[in-house]
């Protein structure tokens, strides 16, 4: 899940022919137009880990790593400030008026990537538990990818994580306030969220911490392609009711990871404001 100024293609690694994650894990990118890719939609299908393998030294390793991780970015100035952030007066608002009567908001991630071989899917792993565990309003959390190797989903469980077993295609609805930590996925995944939340109800029930769409609204306005629009039109639509709150990554360590990531919250108040028909 990584890339400057969002592209919104993949290195590769992460492709499976279903969906494919942004990775430009390896260092500051510049910060170029986003490339578009098009594909045709699928819905949700059945998942499970192409290999079957149980490799107790391989869990073992990775378990190392990701507690190396959770170490390293607990005691960052990068996550202090983030909980600042997130802890101002304004940002609270947000998050209590998407709770409204609830006590929790479940996570659900999306495009993780792999956790066993980058550190940057590790990173943004580790941020999204330990907000959980930082605040008692986030609930459960749940994760998938549709690259994630049964070591991977072992560890994931390990850590209190539950791994989907249903490919959604990014298609959960918001019944209930839901958090969607998705850095650096593709806007075609950010878009069948929007597609399948594009209701009032559901749209106030959803935050989104992933790509800014600010930075997608500058560039898409570059592309003349018709199909490049319609695949992202819900990005597009739903700027006007938006509040975004970008982060900050502070240094080069969290670049990768994070950089150009914000937090999303919808406002829509009437049906009316949903409609694609002028886009």
């Amino acid at each position: 899940m990584a890339a400057s100024a969002k592209t919104l293609t993949a290195e590769g690694h992460t492709s499976n022919g279903e969906w494919t994650v942004v990775s430009s894990r390896r260092g500051r990118q510049r910060r170029n137009p986003p490339k578009i890719t098009i594909r045709v939609q699928k819905q949700p299908s059945p998942w499970a880990p192409t290999d079957l393998e149980i490799n107790f030294a391989r869990e073992s390793k990775l378990m190392q790593k990701m507690q190396i991780c959770m170490k390293k970015l607990e005691m960052s100035q990068f996550f202090l400030n983030l909980l600042d952030e997130i802890q101002t007066p304004e940002m609270m608002n947000y998050f209590h008026r998407v709770l409204s009567s609830e006590l929790k908001m479940k996570m659900v991630i999306y495009g993780i990537g792999s956790i066993e071989s980058y550190e940057s899917p590790r990173l943004q792993l580790t941020l999204a538990i330990l907000l959980k565990r930082k605040f008692n309003w986030i609930g459960d959390i749940e994760v998938f990818d549709p690259i994630l190797s049964a070591t991977e989903s072992r560890v994931l469980e390990a850590l209190e994580c539950s791994v989907l077993s249903i490919n959604e295609q990014g298609r959960r609805q918001a019944e209930k306030p839901t958090m969607f930590f998705m850095p650096h996925c593709e806007a075609e995944l950010y878009d069948n969220l929007l597609q399948a939340n594009w209701e009032a109800r559901l749209l106030n029930c959803t935050v989104l911490f992933g790509n800014s769409f600010e930075t997608y609204e500058q560039h898409l306005s570059e592309y003349k392609n018709s199909a490049i629009v319609d695949s992202t039109r819900h990005i597009l639509a739903v700027r006007k009711f938006t509040d975004e709150f970008r982060i900050k990554t502070i240094s080069d360590t969290y670049f990768s990871a994070f950089h150009d990531s914000s937090w999303h919250f919808f406002r829509p108040v009437l049906e009316t404001e949903l409609q694609l028909s002028n886009l």
